[in-house]
């Protein structure tokens, strides 16, 4: 196996497709997300405003909107029909309307109507300018509230709990700063990573059939002196898995140390614990890219059953939609995910800081994907005897 191991890191070496989706590609990914959001939240999105009322009021309450982090008054319309045109055209995310008669109808307590429209087609975007939009609108309400109240006398005692009847006291555990990196990140590029060992493991496996060198493959597993064919394919499977999951365990590595420590991402568990996980992971993947290249021993459709896979792990581990909330036949089937096990023992460990053994069956779900190549490895065997490329 050892001479299989060798065989296999120096076609790691001399294929430049095999630096790109092992080294090149995780790594570039990691670069990209991590300083793609690196201020966490994004910021100073653009935003338009449309006042008929043109107070002093309104204006003032443009310019308090214009002060939050998150929005930007970048254009003023005349109309509304100028305003959707722009954010049509992708010129803003969102804009503020304010009709005609708006201070004259608060100081008479009329309740004044005004809107707001934002891109839902940009989740990120749109929930965050509707959140300050409305906030805005929540505040000026209270002001024109207060502003009554004290001309009628009351107190600021007596108002207080007019105007703010429950008061939220807001704690963001884990995460207090809602940093969408810390969220984001650490699920996208391990998934992106889990995507690469999963292409790899396939065109490792259909090469050799593509280029026919099965037969070389099988020879140097027998060259320790195996005595059957079963021990060859053993010792050809898990040479040609060990040394990819090498590199792969190095790569995932620096990641995990790049995030925790370059990056100080919350990990309360320790380092070392996320390193296990990681470690988990990638084997995993490599036994679950041992059962689609096994199953559908053809290059084109074993990539084909890998990419379909992988992407779809995206939506299906739970971090983009809570599992909880899909339907229950769904719910089953994301325990096929390796990137499902993965993302909870992630939030188990390092945002939560619980004990590893608190996420067993997970963990025990990515042990039971990297046992697939001991039950694949006679039909890997068969395989690389029997299987001819075809174009």
């Amino acid at each position: 196996m050892f001479k299989v191991f060798l065989r296999e890191l120096k076609r790691l070496a001399t294929t430049p497709i095999y630096w790109l989706n092992m080294v090149l590609g995780p790594l570039f990914c990691a670069v990209f997300f991590t300083t793609l959001m690196d201020s966490g939240l994004p910021k100073q999105m653009p935003i338009g405003l449309v006042d008929g009322d043109n107070s002093t009021t309104t204006r003032s309450l443009a310019r308090n909107l214009d002060a939050f982090e998150n929005s930007e008054i970048v254009a003023r319309f005349a109309s509304v029909t100028e305003a959707r045109k722009a954010m049509q055209n992708g010129e803003i995310y969102a804009f503020y309307y304010i009709p005609a008669g708006t201070t004259h109808k608060m100081l008479r307590q009329e309740a004044p109507t005004v809107s707001f429209y934002m891109n839902s087609q940009y989740f990120v975007a749109g929930s965050l300018t509707y959140k300050d939009m409305r906030m805005m609108s929540e505040l000026m309400a209270g002001a024109a509230s207060r502003s009554v109240l004290r001309a009628k006398g009351a107190t600021d005692g007596q108002m207080t709990p007019y105007l703010q009847p429950i008061v939220v006291d807001s704690h963001p555990i884990h995460n207090p700063a809602l940093n969408y990196s810390v969220y984001l990140t650490n699920i996208i590029v391990p998934g992106l990573l889990g995507l690469f060992i999963l292409f790899v493991t396939v065109f490792g496996i259909g090469s050799e059939i593509k280029e026919e060198t099965t037969d070389d493959l099988l020879a140097t597993a027998a060259m320790g002196g195996s005595r059957s064919k079963m021990q060859t394919a053993y010792k050809a499977l898990f040479g040609k898995l060990a040394a990819q999951g090498f590199v792969f365990l190095l790569v995932g590595s620096t990641l995990i140390l790049y995030f925790y420590g370059y990056c100080k991402f919350p990990c309360y568990s320790g380092i070392p614990t996320m390193l296990g996980v990681m470690a988990l992971f990638v084997v995993a993947c490599q036994g679950l890219g041992t059962l689609m290249i096994c199953s559908l021993p053809t290059l084109r459709f074993g990539l084909s059953f890998a990419s379909l896979w992988g992407v779809l792990s995206f939506s299906i581990c739970g971090m983009s939609f809570p599992v909880m909330a899909m339907p229950s036949w769904v719910q089953s089937l994301t325990w096929l995910f390796p990137l499902r096990h993965y993302y909870m023992l992630y939030v188990n460990c390092a945002l939560d800081g619980y004990p590893f053994l608190n996420a067993w069956p997970y963990a025990a779900s990515l042990v039971a994907f990297s046992l697939l190549p001991l039950l694949f490895a006679p039909r890997f065997g068969r395989v690389m005897r029997q299987i001819k490329y075809v174009p």
